[in-house]
């Protein structure tokens, strides 16, 4: 039985679940690729690009051994992560969140993000409620971000809140992922397979060696999901798609405070938050919101 079965199913449109965890992740996406992050790191000693990452990202969790970061972040190699011991040596926690938070305060003003005061604010009138019932059993990275004391300037607190439920989803991915026998390197190699994320950045950033990735994919070939070269199968593209659907089924019960016609109102709100960066050149690849996906075997190719 899939793992969202054995949840209480929320009376939810999933397309607009689905087009609205998508857009949150495209609007928090832009704190990974600019220059304004590394420039706040180094303010703190740290010049390293994956250490300043893993500290940044995991600086809600506290002071914790990089031991605790793999466990949250499931998809990285354990080579990756280890780069980070000594991080908060550097600076505390507290500091790295300070750092993160300035970053993007910078880089929203660079790209000229143009919401208007009433539309932040209306945003957070939903976002809000989400976050407040959310429950947070297993959904560690969640909790560790809603536990962060949100910062002065609206734009940046919307980030933030972004931010929470961006990491409410990944937590419940996780858990989809390890219902359905999926390895932290074996999901890297379907969703690169399936052409969802360039495997050049999977494979620069979760540093996962030839012979893990060779192993992973022994065993994604003996599921049917990928050929020997490699590339999915049908059944591979049908299989990441289904885990996609099944994380979206488990968040469905998220977005009930507010409903359909909110949540489809939130995403049209934060959008602009995307295009604004990626009108700036912001990534080096196509970055999936509600327009861009498709289930079509052969875009997906």
């Amino acid at each position: 039985m899939p793992l969202a079965n054995t949840f209480v199913r929320a009376n939810m449109d999933m397309n607009a679940v689905r087009e609205v965890s998508l857009t949150i992740n495209a609007a928090h996406l832009f704190v990974y690729f600019i220059p304004e992050a590394p420039e706040e790191a180094a303010k703190l000693g740290v010049t390293e690009h994956g250490p300043a990452y893993f500290a940044f990202r995991s600086a809600p969790m506290g002071a914790v051994p990089w031991q605790v970061t793999l466990a949250a972040f499931y998809n990285f190699s354990p080579r990756s992560v280890r780069a980070m011991a000594g991080v908060w040596d550097s600076a505390t926690p507290e500091r790295w969140q300070s750092a993160r938070f300035a970053a993007v305060d910078r880089a929203l003003q660079r790209v000229d993000v143009r919401l208007t005061a009433d539309q932040i604010a209306e945003a957070r009138s939903l976002i809000d409620p989400v976050i407040a019932s959310a429950d947070y059993a297993g959904k560690t990275m969640a909790a560790a971000n809603a536990s962060v004391p949100l910062p002065s300037d609206p734009l940046v607190a919307l980030w933030q809140q972004i931010t929470v439920v961006r990491e409410w989803r990944g937590d419940a991915h996780v858990t989809v992922l390890a219902a359905n026998g999926l390895g932290p390197c074996d999901c890297n190699v379907l969703q690169t397979a399936t052409g969802h994320f360039p495997e050049a950045i999977a494979r620069a950033t979760r540093l996962w060696n030839d012979e893990e990735v060779a192993a992973a994919t022994t065993r994604l070939v003996a599921r049917g999901w990928l050929n020997a070269d490699g590339t999915a199968t049908d059944a591979g593209i049908a299989a990441r798609e289904r885990i996609e659907v099944e994380t979206d089924e488990h968040c469905a019960a998220l977005w009930t405070p507010i409903g359909d016609a909110n949540v489809r109102r939130l995403t049209s709100l934060i959008m602009p938050i995307h295009e604004a960066f990626t009108a700036a050149g912001t990534y080096p690849f196509r970055v999936e919101t509600g327009d861009t996906r498709s289930a079509d075997p052969e875009a997906a190719r």
